[in-house]
């Protein structure tokens, strides 16, 4: 179940908001609690199991580890926790991958392969896996007190509106909100959250979905098919289709906690407008650039390091593991790894070259960076990201001219717009206003009905289209 679903919008949301407010607060987080449980098993009825399972020891390993006085037991029970966790997301993410390899390895080499039985992805270990530890090693580093019940904690972890993609909430940035929110749940939290959410759902629906199916039909095409123009059109088609579908789940996810009380943190804010990758890293997917500083960059030495070689090796790790994070595939590794690359550059001589140029043209040079990227992480095999890269660059105009219609132009504009549009002072404006701004009575009037608009525009649209992916499900 997604949020942009028919099912998810006129059953699943309505039935669950009329119950929560209807219960009193101390039974809400009861009620978070199996409406997310529902939610995943939807999805995903056997592996509910595991995660309700391993949610549950590690909830008793952390409550161990905290109470314990001897430190070298304490790190062996944060260890324990961390393999459980780290464990089941290397078998369920990584295993087919690792076996795929080593098998290609036996092949070149004339032996036989491994018998293997495909393991199923579970939807959102990623995200979940992420928030566990965040969970252990908060607690071990004593930031916060541990939950007080293993129910609290199965809320934390198994939270419907950000537990498939995100954003990646800390534990001790929630924790409270979790024992306590009633100050949080007020009017104005509730439109707030409203509009939000129904901003995001118009970013997936109206714009993402628009743009995702050109970018799947030009990416399908092969020899003299794509021309050099077509493959433009279809990797710029790709980013907005990429940022406003994990952006527009954000928002989403944003909403409906900011609904029910909860303060989730923001994932995005305008990274096509940035000056640098350094700075576009700082703007796109917020709570795992921070994640991958906090609890992986800092500990291996961060900047704080004898040497520039250390240092980029630092950052090159963590950009490897960032990139294989987002999927088992070499396509992403390779993303990663060239995403590092520009970082490294950026520490080298990049920043001040670009800082020298100006603010536009250094925005152009890292969007240009940002889409030659996106070929790299949409691409389903190295041959095809080299076949596109190489149509981009070499002025092939042959083939038959294909004819985009009104609406997809109409939607590229608009999505190059807002994804731009903060670079300029008005467009910063009305972002604040939007976003940041608790409204005055006339502010509310004008928000709702426009929210409105935007509802029964986005749910028209996903009622009379079968093309309604999520990009960041898989991860």
């Amino acid at each position: 179940m997604v949020f942009s679903s028919s099912l998810f919008l006129l059953y699943f949301l309505p039935i669950f908001l009329i119950v929560y407010y209807a219960t009193p607060h101390k039974f809400r987080n009861w009620i978070i609690l199996a409406a997310s449980i529902f939610f995943y098993s939807w999805g995903a009825p056997k592996f509910v199991f595991v995660v309700i399972g391993s949610v549950i020891l590690d909830f008793y390993i952390i409550k161990k580890m905290h109470i314990i006085k001897k430190l070298l037991i304490k790190k062996w029970l944060l260890a324990l926790s961390i393999s459980i966790n780290v464990g089941l997301l290397l078998f369920f993410k990584y295993a087919n991958f690792f076996v795929e390899n080593v098998n290609g390895v036996l092949s070149g080499i004339g032996f036989t392969h491994f018998k293997w039985t495909e393991i199923i992805l579970p939807i959102g270990i990623s995200f979940y896996t992420f928030q566990t530890l965040t969970y252990s090693i908060d607690v071990y580093r004593k930031v916060h007190e541990p939950l007080k019940t293993v129910k609290d904690y199965l809320v934390y972890i198994m939270l419907f509106p950000q537990m498939i993609a995100g954003p990646i909430v800390r534990f001790n940035k929630i924790a409270d909100q979790i024992e306590n929110r009633q100050d949080l749940e007020t009017i104005d939290n509730k439109l707030l959250g409203f509009f939000r959410f129904v901003i995001g759902l118009a970013k997936k629906v109206l714009i993402a979905n628009v743009m995702g199916a050109q970018a799947d039909n030009i990416f399908s095409f092969s020899g003299d098919e794509l021309t050099t123009s077509l493959a433009w059109i279809g990797i710029v088609a790709y980013s907005l289709q990429i940022y406003f579908d994990f952006s527009g789940y954000s928002d989403m996810a944003i909403g409906i906690g900011r609904m029910i009380g909860f303060k989730f943190p923001e994932n995005f804010n305008n990274p096509y407008i940035s000056r640098s990758i350094s700075e576009f890293w700082r703007r796109w997917h917020i709570t795992l650039s921070s994640w991958m500083r906090d609890y992986l960059y800092i500990p291996l030495g961060g900047s704080r390091v004898n040497n520039s070689y250390r240092l980029y090796f630092n950052l090159w790790i963590v950009f490897l593991i960032s990139g294989l994070w987002h999927g088992a595939a070499w396509n992403f590794v390779i993303w990663g790894a060239y995403h590092g690359l520009f970082l490294i550059l950026d520490k080298m001589f990049l920043l001040k070259v670009l800082g020298k140029i100006g603010k536009y043209p250094s925005i152009i040079f890292t969007h240009f960076v940002t889409l030659v990227g996106w070929v790299i992480f949409r691409a389903e095999s190295y041959e095809q990201v080299k076949f596109y890269l190489s149509k981009m660059f070499v002025a092939d105009m042959s083939g038959e001219t294909i004819y985009f219609d009104a609406k997809f132009w109409s939607i590229m504009l608009i999505g190059l717009i807002f994804s731009f549009i903060v670079a300029f002072k008005p467009g910063e404006r009305l972002q604040n206003i939007v976003f940041y701004t608790d409204f005055k009575i006339k502010g509310i009037i004008v928000m709702a009905v426009v929210s409105v608009v935007l509802l029964l525009l986005s749910i028209g649209s996903i009622t009379s289209s079968g093309f309604n992916p999520f990009i960041y499900f898989r991860f």
